[in-house]
């Protein structure tokens, strides 16, 4: 909803109401604000490759992913057609009388994110690829329970501040979806609110690329970090907590052991150094 609306303000007053910057800011603080709303209850993935991910290390059920990503995709269905209602005289007025979906005064891209014109199918994958391994990296390291330096309650700020860099640095290709959910949700609604389905097959059936390559980018991210990190402190925890074990076990002995002592001597005295009666 913030992020559509952002867009929405830049594109249908013709730039007087807004930049690039003020759309990266708002999809980073919409991110940030999401997850400070339903973080309590679901932790907040809000993104369906966040939660491919913690599945794949085993962190979150399968079943689990399938319902966030579902309703995922409701949420940006349902903050997309808000959007609509908000600006829809704006939206008629803009496209004067039409709902275009790309050319000129192309209003689809509004709601769901296509390609720049001198970007391929190949290059649109790999830009989100990279763009989702990015995001997934980062939230890796935020959320690591063997390696968290982010203070607690600070996790949905720094959130946000990744998707506000990856949106500032990844973005001029295609408006950086590196979500599915994200862009499956309003694009589907754009289909269903008059756009057609152009939406679908609009510069090569584009819509394939930001629904399945961030995917592919979240695998990469998440091998990316575990060889590179995860591993690496998850064994630095293992064998910190084997050695805390240890000295627990040693101190442990300490205290048994002299009392024992003079139990066995006195035995040993008693029974004349008879090795047999210390047991």
């Amino acid at each position: 909803m913030f992020g559509c609306g952002a867009v929405a303000q830049l594109v249908l007053s013709g730039g007087s109401h807004g930049m690039f910057l003020t759309v990266n800011f708002a999809f980073g603080f919409a991110a940030t604000l999401g997850i400070l709303v339903s973080g309590q209850i679901s932790r907040g993935h809000l993104n369906p490759t966040v939660t491919f991910a913690l599945c794949l290390l085993g962190r979150e059920t399968w079943r689990k992913f399938t319902m966030f990503f579902l309703f995922q995709t409701l949420g940006a269905f349902l903050g997309s057609g808000i959007i609509f209602g908000m600006y829809f005289d704006a939206l008629w007025d803009y496209g004067q009388g039409t709902l275009i979906v790309v050319g000129e005064n192309a209003t689809a891209g509004i709601f769901a994110t296509y390609p720049s014109k001198h970007l391929t199918l190949v290059n649109g994958i790999f830009d989100q690829m990279i763009g989702t391994a990015a995001l997934i990296m980062c939230i890796l390291a935020i959320v690591d329970p063997y390696k968290n330096p982010i203070p607690r309650g600070l996790e949905a700020f720094t959130v946000g501040f990744v998707v506000l860099v990856i949106g500032l640095s990844m973005g001029f290709n295609s408006g950086y979806a590196v979500n599915p959910a994200r862009d499956l949700g309003p694009r589907i609604f754009t289909a269903l609110a008059g756009w057609g389905s152009e939406v679908f097959t609009a510069n090569s059936y584009w819509f394939f690329v930001p629904i399945f390559a961030p995917f592919i980018g979240a695998v990469v991210g998440m091998m990316v970090y575990q060889l590179m990190v995860g591993y690496h402190v998850e064994g630095e925890a293992r064998e910190k907590r084997e050695e805390e074990e240890e000295e627990e076990q040693e101190e442990m002995l300490k205290t048994v052991q002299p009392r024992r002592a003079p139990e066995c001597m006195n035995l040993l005295t008693l029974t004349h150094f008879k090795p047999s009666l210390c047991r």
